[in-house]
């Protein structure tokens, strides 16, 4: 039976397990711009995916990710005795790493809203100084202009 409640709790707690060692514990500089974004966890609490994203030195500095990503296989070992060591659970599950797309897609989405944002606004400048084609009110009528007696 799965209870999805402690895979959660799991997944959560091996995150943080996991983010405080790379920061703190293990000295791999190819591990330095390397944030844990989250993790999750089967149902059988037997296999662990952690994802990650990877930071550039400077703004500009594309970021490496085949270092970042060699750097975690190097160190999967002893992030797993570090995860076991820390929840306590009887089996510690395995750990892989995968790049979070999430960062890119949202920067994607910027990037669309920017120019959805940028076509409304020539949209309002065209449409104030637009006037009607036609007449102001289309839909007066004839009897308007008799008296009602």
């Amino acid at each position: 039976m799965v209870d999805q409640a402690r895979a959660r709790r799991l997944a959560k707690r091996i995150s943080a397990i996991v983010a405080t060692a790379i920061e703190y514990e293990i000295k791999d500089p190819r591990l330095r711009f390397i944030t844990v974004t989250d993790a999750k966890v089967t149902g059988d609490l037997r296999e662990a995916t952690v994802f990650y994203t990877v930071m550039g030195e400077t703004l500009e500095t594309e970021p490496d990710y085949t270092a970042a990503a060699a750097g975690l296989e190097a160190a999967k070992g002893v992030l797993r005795s570090k995860v076991g060591a820390g929840t306590g659970v009887k089996f510690t599950p395995i750990l892989s790493f995968t790049l979070d797309k999430v960062p890119d897609a949202a920067r994607e989405m910027e990037e669309l809203l920017a120019r959805a944002r940028a076509i409304d606004d020539e949209v309002a400048k065209v449409a104030a100084n637009a006037t009607h084609a036609g007449d102001a009110d289309p839909y007066k009528s004839d009897r308007d202009d008799e008296d009602p007696e």
